[in-house]
């Protein structure tokens, strides 16, 4: 493999010189080499800013949703040539598909997103706030695409998923991306890019990769810029503290390396489920990727009236690991990233044997399938015990980033959470119990200083993800040493790149500006029923106000007899005393299926499909027999739904505002109703 070609500005670039040399996990031959020297690292922030941004701020979260489920479609096509490439990173094939496809679920996830967020470029968010008596003045908040550049500064361990995650989520938002890998295994990521390059699927600009060192990078950023950085705290914190990072306020998610744990319940046995799910975890943890996660387990804290169960049963497991060539079938754990790192990995366990002791591995002798222990960067797991772990300060604050974790005792749940605590902020930690006070007990006690738990029991125990498995629709990030960041999260990473901006006006300004109805607004009405026209047609703010209809006791008492629902408020004139009503209420059901019976116009086919749905239904006033009641059907929001065969029908969502008043013009409830529109177009 030549020198590395960076992917800025729209073209392959190679950096000058011979750069840094990178090797075969595996086998130590040399692979390539990787280089950004001469590279116009401002002229890369501003292609991004000025040609990529544009592009996706003009696309809708539909459109960038579909753009990415495409982009995940293509990938899965060339995964034989990743998983080729993966292997040279020392990766087993298990160790590959957590990344490589991990990192494509990824992209999938957050493409079915667009579900959650209006055909537009941009949303609201949150509640709209009411800030005159009259209703003629008002506030919401709108979520604006960020106009610069989101730069991932990612680690070694993950080229793929590390890269795929970050990414997925700026591209939603409509934010372009400067990926710059960890350049250890920079190769892997290198043949992913290649493949989303050919696609032609992102627009120009959208996404750029560096290989090899930042160098000014940092130096160019500007405040609509945001920067991730996962790696060690110390260089997470340099970067964090740099002038430019502060002089402009650019936002800065951090992920740091963590002292992750796991903790036996006191209620769990060696004869009970959970026991063997507890080893099982322990060891996966250990030796998934050679224990290279930034949400492996490094401390395990078991019963003091435990350990020396654990510690056999620990070993006895660890030692059905095979250790080798990846390629091998019979092997079960591949090798660390590269030599040098096993050599780090090596030192840091030095600085724990100071307080422990070494009960299962070996630092010098190691028996492989299928290669050589001397050009390869593999190693043992080690399982290290600490009897004293409120007496060590090594065990919570050093982290052998390799297959290494400390076994510690504790003698009730409050010293469990204690020890917990120790680590001073974590990514993920994990309670085994079977008891529900016990894990009440711990989510409560330690959640402030973890990211994420994982409640593992034998009840989710297929199903579960497992402890060190980050998920696209759940925060990743922890509090304090994890780095006090961020990411992914479903929505809530999307608006990690969106720029709230609080907007005031009336009713008809905001929907105008937001494209959805907001209460208060004039709206439009139409000689044509809403639901005579097709989804091109209808527009935010159609309103229909429809006649009029009195309620009665006899629609009261054949609803009940209908419905089966004989609450006493709705059918006994006797039992009212002491309640909110004065004499029986029609059942909110009732008023919203006569709300119906008003609004729709069903006499003949036309392009509503269906009723899709019903969101935020209130029922805000007692509506008694003699009251008349009419509504007010105005389209808040428009939807675009894609075909997902040729043959599926043209369609989108409408949502309407339904608001059901009473002669003297009180609101007696409101609801958004969701109804599936033909287009008008079918192609």
């Amino acid at each position: 493999m030549p020198t590395l070609e960076n992917y800025i500005q729209g073209k392959w670039v190679r950096g000058e010189g011979e750069g840094q040399a990178l090797y075969h996990a595996v086998t130590g031959e040399t692979l390539g080499h990787a280089s950004t020297r001469g590279i116009d690292f401002e002229g890369i922030l501003d292609y991004g800013r000025r040609k990529g941004g544009p592009a996706l701020r003009k696309m809708t979260f539909q459109q960038r949703g579909l753009m990415l489920r495409a982009l995940a479609l293509h990938l899965r096509e060339h995964l034989d040539e990743f998983y080729r490439v993966s292997y040279q990173t020392g990766a087993t094939k298990a160790d590959s598909w957590v990344d490589i496809e991990g990192g494509i679920g990824n992209l999938f996830s957050n493409a079915s997103l667009r579900r959650k967020f209006p055909d537009e470029p941009y949303c609201l968010d949150g509640e709209a706030a009411v800030l005159g008596k009259n209703g003629t003045f008002m506030g919401h908040h709108l979520l604006l695409p960020r106009e610069g550049v989101a730069i991932h500064i990612n680690a070694f361990n993950f080229p793929v998923w590390g890269m795929l995650e970050k990414i997925a989520v700026n591209l939603m938002a409509g934010v372009p991306a400067v990926v710059k890998p960890a350049t250890l295994t920079s190769f892997l990521t290198a043949a992913v890019v290649k493949e989303i390059a050919v696609s032609g699927i992102l627009p120009d600009g959208a996404l750029q990769l560096v290989y090899g060192s930042a160098g000014t990078l940092l130096d160019h950023v500007m405040s609509q810029d945001t920067v991730t950085f996962t790696g060690s705290a110390s260089t997470g914190l340099k970067l964090k503290s740099s002038q430019r990072i502060l002089s402009e306020n650019v936002p800065f998610n951090l992920e740091a390396d963590s002292l992750n744990c796991i903790v036996l319940g006191e209620d769990v046995t060696p004869d009970s489920p959970e026991w063997d799910l507890f080893v099982k975890e322990v060891r996966r943890e250990m030796t998934t990727k050679a224990g290279q996660k930034c949400t492996a387990v490094r401390r395990i804290f078991v019963p003091e009236n435990r350990l020396q169960e654990m510690n056999k049963a620990l070993g006895k497991a660890l030692a059905q690991t095979t250790i080798g060539n990846p390629l091998n079938e019979k092997v079960r754990m591949g090798s660390l990233a590269g030599l040098t790192q096993r050599e780090e990995v090596l030192g840091q366990v030095q600085k724990l044997l100071a307080s422990s002791q070494l009960i299962y591995g070996s630092l010098d002798s190691l028996e492989l399938i299928d290669a050589d222990a001397k050009k390869g960067a593999f190693m043992s797991p080690l399982l290290l015990l600490n009897e004293k772990p409120f007496e060590s300060a090594a065990v919570h604050e050093v982290e052998a980033f390799g297959p290494v974790a400390t076994l510690m005792p504790y003698r009730s749940a409050e010293e469990a959470i204690e020890l917990s605590k120790l680590g001073k902020g974590s990514l993920v930690s994990t309670v085994v119990t079977a008891s529900r006070d016990v894990a009440r007990q711990y989510v409560l006690g330690a959640g402030t200083y973890h990211g994420r738990i994982l409640v593992l029991n034998n009840e989710c125990a297929k199903e579960s993800t497992g402890h060190g498995s980050p998920l696209p629709l759940l925060v990743h990030g922890g509090p304090g040493r994890a780095g006090g960041g961020e990411e992914m999260g479903g929505v809530r990473g999307i608006k990690h790149y969106m720029q709230r901006v609080a907007i005031q006006g009336s009713p008809n300004m905001i929907t105008a500006i937001s494209h959805q109805y907001q209460p208060g607004s004039t709206g439009q009405q139409d000689v044509i029923h809403p639901f005579r026209k097709y989804f091109e047609e209808i527009q935010v703010g159609d309103t229909l106000l429809t006649g009029k209809r009195t309620i009665t006791e006899s629609d009261i008492t054949n609803f009940a007899n209908l419905s089966w629902d004989h609450f006493y408020a709705h059918t006994d004139h006797t039992a009212l005393e002491g309640t909110l009503f004065e004499k029986p209420v029609a059942h909110g059901y009732f008023i919203l299926s006569a709300a119906a019976g008003l609004f729709v116009d069903g006499s003949k086919k036309g392009p509503v499909l269906l009723n899709y749905g019903i969101d935020e239904l209130r029922f805000t006033k007692p509506v008694y027999a003699g009251a008349t009641i009419q509504v007010k059907f105005v389209c808040r929001e428009k939807i675009s739904q894609e075909k997902k065969l040729p043959e599926d029908v043209g369609r989108g969502i409408v949502k309407w505002y339904v608001e059901i008043s009473d002669e003297t013009g009180e609101a007696v409830g409101v609801a958004t109703i969701l109804t599936m529109v033909r287009k008008k177009d079918q192609a």
